[in-house]
């Protein structure tokens, strides 16, 4: 269900010419990182739970945390650049089409995706440099990386270390930046004069601003304010929301709460239906 409405979003915003806007556009970036998240995380799982469990090398295991790495790093970084987005047609109307031009579309999607894959290939770097000899059972539906360093019978300081200082910056510099441009916006709704105004303002911020909350919530509770050994049972929970239900989430939020895609659908299913009414016609 997952991929399906992620798929759906993208195959929405590349196919109507009324979504090629840049909110649909980082939309759909948003997306295909769900997509590429959820395909790495969900068959393991599934595996692991029609099997009670299932045996995968060292280097298998990094890799997928490398690989749920970069989406989750990417999402963080596009969840800030729709905040930007939204800012910049709320609080500077006038000069939204030269600020936002697909080059500059562009150029931020490829500086998010960038970073995604170099600041986890340093942390991949580092997993790699341990090793493991005496206990070899992860307690966990995926390779995180907190089970995984658990696991080395070498130091794994220098890795903890990095994580740590790649973590708190990934995670806190975007939603910072998130919340400043939530409250200029705010600030700007606020000195709009007519109800139906700030109804539109606050409408075209609600499914990013959910999603958000949804997101940097459980993301927090992971890596930035984790839960103790004790509660590990809690925290895979939370891991499961993070990895499966917002994922599942995002697309409902986004089609549901957005005028502009209940539109599309809506307009698909009508001529599919109509498709399949025009040879009865004809007969």
């Amino acid at each position: 269900m997952a991929l399906s409405g992620n798929v759906l979003v993208i195959t929405l915003v590349a196919a109507k010419k009324s979504l090629h806007c840049p909110m649909y556009f980082f939309l759909s970036q948003l997306s295909f990182s769900e997509i590429m998240f959820t395909t790495d995380i969900v068959p393991n799982m599934l595996q692991l739970i029609l099997q009670g469990g299932r045996k995968v090398s060292v280097s298998q295991c990094i890799l997928q945390f490398y690989l749920s790495a970069v989406p989750t790093i990417a999402q963080c970084l596009l969840l800030a650049v729709m905040s930007f987005d939204r800012h910049v047609a709320i609080c500077r109307p006038l000069h939204y089409t030269v600020i936002m031009t697909f080059a500059h579309q562009i150029q931020m999607v490829i500086v998010c995706w960038l970073l995604s894959f170099s600041l986890s290939i340093v942390v991949y770097v580092y997993l790699r440099k341990l090793r493991f000899c005496y206990h070899n059972t992860i307690d966990h539906f995926f390779c995180d990386i907190a089970p995984l360093v658990k696991l080395s019978c070498s130091d794994s300081s220098s890795v903890e270390l990095v994580t740590a200082l790649l973590a708190y910056p990934i995670i806190l510099s975007p939603f910072i930046f998130i919340v400043a441009s939530y409250i200029s916006i705010l600030q700007t709704v606020l000195k709009i004069p007519s109800g139906i105004g700030k109804q539109k303002a606050f409408s075209t911020c609600s499914s990013h601003l959910t999603s958000v909350c949804l997101y940097y919530g459980t993301l927090s509770s992971i890596y930035i304010f984790p839960l103790k050994e004790k509660f590990i049972n809690a925290n895979k929970g939370l891991t499961l929301l993070y990895a499966l239900v917002t994922p599942l989430f995002n697309p409902l939020v986004y089609s549901l709460r957005n005028k502009d895609i209940r539109d599309v659908i809506y307009s698909f299913f009508q001529i599919s239906q109509l498709g399949k009414t025009l040879p009865q016609v004809f007969h």
